[in-house]
């Protein structure tokens, strides 16, 4: 696959890479990393620009983002709630749970859709949940653009700077997304740990 993405950033260029991180971002297994850092190692040989690959990256990034967040905004709670109650059992699932999970969100929700544009795995699925609390979409618009273009900027910038040696960005961000996975899991076992305790509270 990265020999198929380079090839078509340095056919089609601006274009290629808004269209490329616009899907990345609503089909998540294309690696916006190599896109981006081997956009920036373009902007030191060829007409491309750190101001232009960042633009084409962020609208693109802010088009799929948008997407998602139209269909949060279409998925019905209540049905949900529904789906949950009937066979949420098997996954040990309430719809209670969820609620609480929402109502966090909501607590959280500029900081989250802020800071989760940086944050491998859920930085697109972020706009799930953003749609689905009815979030102000001028708000989720701006908080999305400026947590993604900081992400881009990053990202562009060290792919310059490396130049032909850009892929070696790639073994940070894997050790980014081993970092980000570990805390999930932890994060996961913490709540699962909690549920627990406080399952057995309420039956006291």
């Amino acid at each position: 696959m990265t020999n198929w993405i380079i090839e078509f950033i340095g056919r089609f260029g601006y274009i290629s890479i808004f269209t490329m991180i616009a899907v990345e971002n609503v089909f998540p297994p294309i690696p916006s990393e190599i896109i981006l850092a081997f956009g920036g190692f373009m902007t030191t040989y060829t007409d491309l620009t750190l101001l232009g690959v960042v633009s084409a990256a962020t609208a693109g990034s802010v088009l799929g983002a948008a997407v998602l967040y139209k269909i949060g905004s279409l998925l019905n709670v209540k049905r949900l709630d529904a789906v949950i109650d009937r066979y949420g059992g098997v996954l040990g699932l309430k719809a209670k749970n969820m609620h609480k999970a929402f109502s966090l969100f909501k607590r959280y929700r500029n900081w989250a859709v802020f800071l989760c544009r940086m944050v491998p795995i859920i930085r697109s699925l972020i706009s799930i949940p953003a749609g689905m609390s009815r979030m102000k979409f001028r708000v989720f618009l701006l908080l999305t653009t400026v947590g993604t273009l900081i992400w881009n900027l990053l990202l562009v910038s060290i792919g310059a700077l490396l130049g032909e040696s850009w892929e070696e960005v790639l073994v940070f961000i894997n050790v980014y997304h081993e970092i980000t996975y570990l805390a999930l899991i932890l994060a996961g076992i913490a709540y699962f740990v909690y549920w627990i305790w406080n399952k057995k509270k309420q039956s006291n």
